[in-house]
């Protein structure tokens, strides 16, 4: 297998954890960009909005890391918001797919995320698996459809993984920054019931589990990208504060308020089921973070 990466979305969050990982390891990483020039950095342009893209990145790619995506949270859901959610994934992987369709060469695999959102915003006794059946909702419309994008990848010959991403925990940005912000009120509280289940990945493991794809010879369809720990945002939340050596209060800061401050896009912090992680788990990957990463 070659050494040369390209990776969507490599200047975000998780982009640049997966890049500073794959370097270390000797490979060479380049990402897709809309600047024709990123100083430091390797990279190639590209705008999907009007399918360009600089055929010398396919031919650069061994593999492909597709990480492109609109933030979920970043805005509140308006029809626009969403169109951009929607095509921000969807036609990002086209424009890729008909850029590798196009080139003589072909990289060997892509490695997509995806995300949790495929089963649904909901709060159940469920334990979701990757066979399971999608949701019905916005988010899980919007990741099948992502899904099924990044799948046509295979008839090109490539071997196709998909990453099921759940919260990403990091001090360096993301979910967990949001969350201890109320500490520095001096206290913790759960949001909403309290009940519903946060399936979540320390930013170190995700970026191992792309590794671990990467350098795996044989990998399955798609995988759960959380930690295998169930815990609800009640357990979070007073965990937090123990930590943090704030003060718990039980009593959950009521749904309503939420519903109000961001409409349709509260069930992202309202609703949550547990995911599984046993399928990456037995096709030998190892999690080294088995609480929150503080510090």
């Amino acid at each position: 297998m070659g050494r040369n990466v390209l990776i969507s979305g490599g200047t975000g969050l998780v982009g640049r954890e997966i890049s500073e990982l794959l370097t270390s390891k000797g490979y060479t990483v380049a990402v897709l960009s809309r600047q024709k020039h990123i100083p430091g950095v390797k990279s190639f342009y590209w705008d999907y909005e009007n399918d360009i893209l600089d055929e010398k990145a396919i031919v650069f790619a061994d593999s492909i890391i597709h990480l492109a995506g609109e933030n979920i949270s970043a805005k509140r859901w308006t029809s626009k918001q969403k169109t951009k959610i929607v095509d921000s994934r969807v036609k990002t992987t086209q424009c890729l797919y008909a850029a590798v369709q196009k080139s003589e060469y072909k990289p060997s695999k892509i490695i997509s995320a995806s995300a949790i959102g495929y089963y649904g915003s909901t709060t159940s006794d469920s334990i979701f698996k990757e066979e399971d059946r999608p949701g019905t909702d916005f988010l899980a419309k919007t990741v099948v459809a992502w899904e099924n994008a990044v799948d046509q990848f295979e008839a090109l010959g490539l071997q196709v993984t998909k990453l099921r991403l759940g919260v990403v925990m990091s001090l360096k940005g993301g979910a967990l920054p949001k969350m201890l912000a109320p500490l520095k009120f001096g206290f913790a509280s759960p949001i909403g019931s309290g009940n519903q289940y946060i399936p979540w990945i320390a930013l170190e493991d995700l970026a191992r589990m792309f590794l671990f794809v990467l350098e795996k010879e044989n990998t399955a369809n798609v995988y759960n990208a959380v930690h295998p720990q169930q815990i609800t945002n009640r357990q979070i939340m007073k965990y937090l504060a123990k930590k943090k050596h704030r003060i718990y209060i039980p009593l959950g800061i009521p749904a309503f308020i939420f519903k109000i401050m961001f409409g349709e896009m509260a069930v992202i912090l309202l609703e949550g089921s547990r995911v599984s992680a046993e399928k990456i788990e037995k096709d030998g990957f190892r999690f080294f973070h088995n609480e929150i990463p503080l510090i």
